[in-house]
């Protein structure tokens, strides 16, 4: 039975408060009937999120979780105590515990903080921490390489840029130079690997390299397009920051893009910037 994770277990009994489910090696949970089907039956394997209730007590639920043990993700601050704060982590009736002791630089109710999950060596329980540093590593050997795509946590900001988690297990960079479109401290996205040095430092995008880079910015500037009636003022002789603010691309991607679509007569550019041909 693995608290804190997502898993696939089997009905074992029906009781008047739902069904008990069994990880087949003895232990059973209950699946309270608020997450049951009348369909459901003796010998059923259903997938269920396994986490101790506000009694303590071991259940199960089909509900999808924010996070799960050995995740880190940007979870809202719903309520504090003297003890610490609480935060919705996906679970109706029932928040995800951040203690005192595990909060770094205070949190705010109502708003998102960066945490990393696990269980608890005394409780047993799932518990939060702002304190991730500890958890998230560069060693050798990585599990990524240049080009990978991989899920992009923004987890703090430095002059220069972004550190982010990626895939819950490394840190990276994204430098402010290579941004084209806003980010914030919490968001998730999708990002690629640009750059892995000597001692594991790895650098991410938030575009693809290469004509990939150019095939997906093409259909984005098409649908700028679309959403703007057909016509964008920008072109090829725009300013870089213009372009930027417009697409969320750099001059030098647009530009690529603009060609392609150009040379396949979909667009054509105007004194004032392009529009599409119909």
């Amino acid at each position: 039975m693995k608290t804190g994770q997502i898993q696939v277990l089997t009905v074992a009994r029906i009781s008047d408060y739902g069904l008990f489910l069994t990880d087949g090696e003895g232990a059973e949970v209950l699946l309270p009937n608020r997450f049951t089907r009348l369909d459901m039956k003796v010998g059923d394997e259903v997938e269920v999120f396994v986490y101790h209730d506000s009694e303590d007590r071991l259940v199960a639920s089909t509900e999808k979780p924010l996070i799960k043990v050995g995740e880190v993700a940007a979870l809202k601050v719903v309520d504090k105590s003297i003890h610490g704060a609480f935060l919705d982590w996906g679970l109706s009736g029932k928040q995800l515990f951040l203690p005192n002791r595990n909060q770094q630089g205070g949190v705010v109710a109502g708003q998102k903080t960066v945490v990393y999950m696990y269980i608890d060596d005394r409780t047993g329980r799932c518990v939060a921490t702002n304190k991730i540093k500890p958890f998230i590593y560069n060693d050798d050997p990585l599990t990524v390489k240049v080009g990978d795509e991989v899920r992009v946590l923004v987890a703090f900001e430095t002059p220069i840029g972004y550190r982010v988690v990626i895939n819950n297990r490394h840190w990276a960079m994204i430098y402010k130079n290579q941004l084209f479109r806003p980010i914030h401290i919490g968001d998730s996205c999708r990002g690629w690997v640009r750059k892995i040095t000597d001692d594991f430092r790895i650098d991410v995008s938030l575009q693809r390299t290469g004509l990939a880079e150019v095939e997906d910015s093409v259909v984005r500037i098409e649908k700028l397009l679309s959403d703007h009636g057909g016509v964008l003022s920008v072109n090829d002789h725009s300013d870089p920051k213009a372009v930027a603010e417009l697409t969320g691309m750099s001059k030098k991607v647009f530009k690529r893009a603009l060609g392609m679509l150009l040379k396949q007569g979909r667009v054509r550019q105007t004194e004032h910037g392009i529009e599409r041909i119909k």
